[in-house]
C-alpha cells in the first residue's frame, strides 16, 4: 500500500478521461461532448478503442470555460474568444467576484496548474469581504471534501492534493499565529491537540487549534503521530487537561477499546484529564459506552459548541 502511494506521488497525472473532466469541472460528460463537437473547443486524443483522452491543457481550458459559463457567459460567445484571452477574463472575474462556487473553481484551477499565485489572489479576494473563519467553513471545507473524492477516484494525484492542503495549512498557521500574540484569558481548561500514532491528517486539528485559541484558551499543539507515552510529560505542568484528537485512519475500529484503556491508565490516573475525539473512526464509537472522561464529536462545530 505504501509503495503504491509513493508511486502515485511520483506520477503527476497529465492525461484525463471524460469522466475526470466531468468530476473536476461539474460539467456533464454529455455537455462536454456537445461543446467539443459543436464549437470545436477541445481536441482529445483517442485510444485504439475510440475512448477520449484529454491533456492537462484541455482540463485547464475546461475549468476556465466553466468559470466563465457559470458567470453568465454563453458558450457560443466563449467559443469565439481568442484562446489566450480566456485566462485574462477568468482572472478578472476571480479578482472581482468572491462567490463560493467561483472561488472553488479558481482554487481547483490553481491546483491543476500548481499555481500558488492564483491560490493567493483568490484567497485575498475572498478575505476582502469575508473573515478567515467564513472562508474556511464556507469554501475550504467544501473544497477539501471535493478534493478527497477526486483523489479517491484517481481524478487527481496525491501531488495535487498535497499542494492544496499545504497552502490551506499555511493560512491556518498564519491566522493562528496572530491570535497567539495575546496571552490566554481563560484558565479553567488547557487544551493539548495531537494526532495518534500513524495518523497524519491534520487540517481539521489545525483549524480546531485556531478556534480554541480564538476563544482565549491556552492551546498546546503537538501535531502528528504522537504516542500516548509522549503525552505524559504534560501532566507535570497542567491540571484539568483536555486532550483533543482526530481519528481518521488510526486507531482502527478494532484498536479503539485498547486505546481508550491505555489513555485511562497513562493520562487519566488522577481523574482530571479528558479526551475529546473527532474523525472518521468515531462512527465506530457508541457514545453511551464511553468512559465519562472521553467524548466523541461528530463535527468541528459540535466540539466548538462545547468550548
Amino acid at each position: 500500500m505504501f509503495n503504491e502511494y509513493i508511486k502515485k506521488m511520483n506520477n503527476v497525472k497529465k492525461s484525463f478521461s471524460i469522466r475526470d473532466m466531468e468530476n473536476l469541472s461539474g460539467i456533464k460528460a454529455h455537455t462536454i461532448r456537445i461543446w467539443e463537437k459543436r464549437y470545436n473547443l477541445f481536441t482529445p486524443e483517442r485510444t485504439s478503442t475510440n475512448i477520449r483522452s484529454y491533456s492537462l491543457a484541455s482540463l485547464q481550458k475546461l475549468l476556465n470555460i466553466t468559470l466563465l459559463y457559470n458567470n453568465g457567459y454563453k458558450i457560443s460567445k466563449i467559443a469565439k474568444l481568442d484562446e489566450s484571452h480566456i485566462p485574462v477574463i477568468v482572472r478578472e472575474i476571480v479578482a472581482s467576484n468572491s462567490e463560493k462556487n467561483h472561488a472553488i473553481n479558481a482554487f481547483k484551477l490553481a491546483m491543476v496548474n500548481f499555481d500558488q499565485t492564483l491560490f493567493l489572489n483568490t484567497y485575498n479576494s475572498l478575505l476582502a469581504e469575508r473573515s478567515f473563519r467564513d472562508i474556511f467553513n464556507e469554501v475550504f471545507i467544501p473544497l477539501l471534501n471535493e478534493l478527497g473524492l477526486l483523489w479517491q477516484t484517481d481524478t487527481i494525484s496525491p501531488s495535487h492534493e498535497h499542494f492544496m492542503t499545504h497552502l490551506i495549512k499555511q493560512k491556518i498557521y498564519l491566522n493562528t499565529e496572530k491570535l497567539q500574540l495575546v496571552e490566554p484569558t481563560k484558565t479553567n481548561k488547557v487544551f493539548a491537540l495531537f494526532l495518534p500514532e500513524n495518523e497524519i491528517h491534520e487540517i481539521g486539528l489545525l483549524y480546531l487549534n485556531y478556534e480554541i485559541t480564538l476563544r482565549g484558551y491556552k492551546s498546546i499543539y503537538l501535531g502528528q503521530t504522537m504516542p500516548i507515552e509522549s503525552l505524559q510529560d504534560l501532566l507535570k505542568y497542567y491540571d484539568n487537561l483536555h486532550f483533543v484528537s482526530y481519528f481518521t485512519v488510526s486507531p482502527t475500529k478494532d484498536e479503539l477499546g485498547t486505546y481508550f484503556e491505555k489513555f485511562a491508565v497513562s493520562l487519566n490516573a488522577a481523574g482530571n484529564s479528558k479526551l475529546w475525539v473527532l474523525g472518521h473512526q468515531i462512527q465506530n464509537i457508541a457514545q453511551d459506552s464511553l468512559p465519562a472522561n472521553i467524548q466523541a464529536f461528530n463535527s468541528i462545530e459540535h466540539l466548538i459548541s462545547m468550548l
